[in-house]
């Protein structure tokens, strides 16, 4: 269980609740959290009028609410804004979306009672998931539909998935032993503005990027050694004059993954000049995708704990504030999950440019697409044509979404992020970009192959046999598509990143 602090999260603590690590808030944002729900209880009590509080919203925030129909006014909010469509968010999407909406609320600035907190912290517990539609939210005064979900299935309406059993809402907290909640002023408006909903996708494209970046590296490394490349573009001479922090890291890591290698060893005079881009320039063009993903990164370390509803309250000698501005709105995560995207589709292009190297013997000098008795077998030949698909799709999915805006709410939302598009946008190509890496590792491990009885490197030898377990040595053509699949799993979980790690 991590016991959070939302004034101290860190990118370690978000990469545990991204892999389902149970959470609560710790008592100073619980003893945050009761004063400004105190605040809000003043405000009303004294008859100010606050937007939000006891008035519509958007362009009908000049229409005062009477007092006995406050909720009725948070109710008929989450329920007019739970119009999502499309496939249900991932569960593990979900889950991280109520965290950071606790630890948002946790920073004491939004009024909401400490049964809302509970309410979600028994989502978290009962391992109950609201059933939230993925497309609906421009990101901007929040992620409107998706938290209107989250919300909705706290009240009763709407669908719960319950440890994997979808059920109505209602049904699923009478299972979990809970009533409806019942919100109070403000409290609608709290959970449903706010950059939750983004964040969590992008912190999800995030660290699918965290994995492909680290396999891509390694895969990097050991086409090398199936090139018979040379090693000397990773001098850290080289990259410390240039001073860029990625590129310095990626041929850092380049030289320890090659070190040892015999393969290196036995071509060292060999009198080959210069290498192709997509082998020698590796520090310069992973490093530079590196730094992005490293601003990405810090930014949504940023944003996972912000205060992002509206408006937000402050307490102090002189009274009560409730302010309205703008931090709902999503254009740092919406250029966050942008940078992600144009990273990974570098990653993957570099990548492919390898495998078409490695299968063409004009440039690699080893057996055509890597087979024997080429003509009767394929070998490589359409791996590779896959790989070249996924980099063309991924393209056609990198114009970025932060650029574009459609005036909503009669006008007055007039610019709006796109965050979740540009977050979901990052999550697809982090997935295709993982099917390009893994037929490079592939590739590379069958042309290391040709090089025996010469060794590569003790560090690629683990991941050669991290391969071998599942794309055994091509002998002859046979069903590709299968170990494919289950390599580009093995890059999303990790298994073949070597450890590597952003913020390091």
């Amino acid at each position: 269980m991590l016991i959070l602090d939302p004034e101290a999260i860190t990118l370690a603590t978000l990469r545990q609740l991204r892999n389902g690590s149970s959470a609560r808030l710790d008592d100073a944002a619980l003893g945050r959290i009761d004063a400004s729900a105190a605040a809000v209880a003043r405000i009303v009590a004294g008859g100010e009028t606050v937007y939000g509080i006891n008035t519509g919203f958007g362009l009908l925030a000049q229409e005062r609410i009477p007092h006995d129909r406050l909720a009725e006014l948070q109710r008929n909010l989450i329920l007019s804004h739970s119009c999502g469509l499309g496939e249900a968010t991932p569960r593990h999407v979900t889950r991280l979306m109520i965290v950071l909406k606790l630890l948002g609320l946790g920073r004491g600035h939004s009024g909401v009672r400490r049964e809302v907190v509970e309410a979600l912290q028994a989502l978290l517990d009962g391992d109950a998931m609201p059933v939230i539609p993925s497309q609906g939210s421009v990101g901007a005064s929040g992620d409107l539909a998706p938290l209107a979900h989250m919300t909705a299935a706290l009240m009763g309406h709407g669908w719960i998935d319950l440890a994997g059993e979808r059920l109505p809402a209602a049904a699923a907290l009478e299972r979990m032993g809970r009533a409806p909640l019942e919100l109070g002023p403000k409290e609608g408006l709290a959970l449903i503005n706010g950059t939750q909903f983004s964040t969590a996708v992008a912190l999800d494209a995030l660290f699918a990027a965290e994995r492909v970046f680290g396999a891509a590296l390694q895969a990097g490394a050991l086409a090398v050694d199936a090139l018979k490349g040379s090693v000397k573009p990773f001098d850290p001479r080289i990259s410390a004059l240039r001073g860029q922090p990625g590129q310095i890291r990626v041929a850092g890591e380049l030289s320890r993954l090659l070190d040892g290698s015999a393969i290196v060893s036995s071509h060292h005079r060999c009198g080959r000049v210069q290498d192709p881009y997509s082998f020698r320039c590796q520090p310069q063009v992973m490093g530079a995708a590196l730094d992005l993903l490293e601003n990405a990164a810090r930014t949504l370390t940023i944003e996972a704990a912000a205060v992002t509803d509206n408006p937000i309250l402050f307490s102090g000698e002189d009274g009560d504030d409730a302010i309205s501005g703008g931090n709902f709105h999503a254009q740092p995560v919406a250029f966050a999950a942008d940078t992600i995207t144009l990273a990974l589709c570098e990653i993957a292009s570099l990548s492919e440019r390898r495998i078409s190297v490695l299968v063409d013997p004009k440039m690699s000098g080893l057996p055509a697409f890597l087979t024997d008795d080429g003509g009767v077998n394929s070998g490589l030949m359409i791996p590779q044509v896959t790989a070249a698909a996924l980099v063309a799709e991924n393209r056609s999915l990198a114009f970025p979404a932060s650029v574009d805006s459609i005036p909503t709410s009669a006008g007055q939302e007039d610019h709006v992020s796109m965050a979740p598009i540009a977050a979901r946008k990052a999550v697809a190509v982090a997935r295709n970009a993982a099917g390009v890496v893994a037929v490079e590792l592939i590739t590379a491990a069958q042309g290391v192959d040709y090089h025996a009885p010469l060794a590569t490197s003790p560090a690629l030898a683990a991941l050669h046999g991290a391969v071998r377990a599942i794309s055994p040595r091509l002998e002859a053509d046979r069903y590709w598509a299968d170990e494919m699949a289950a390599l580009q799993s093995a890059v999303l979980d990790g298994r073949m990143s070597g450890g590597f790690l952003l913020g390091r």
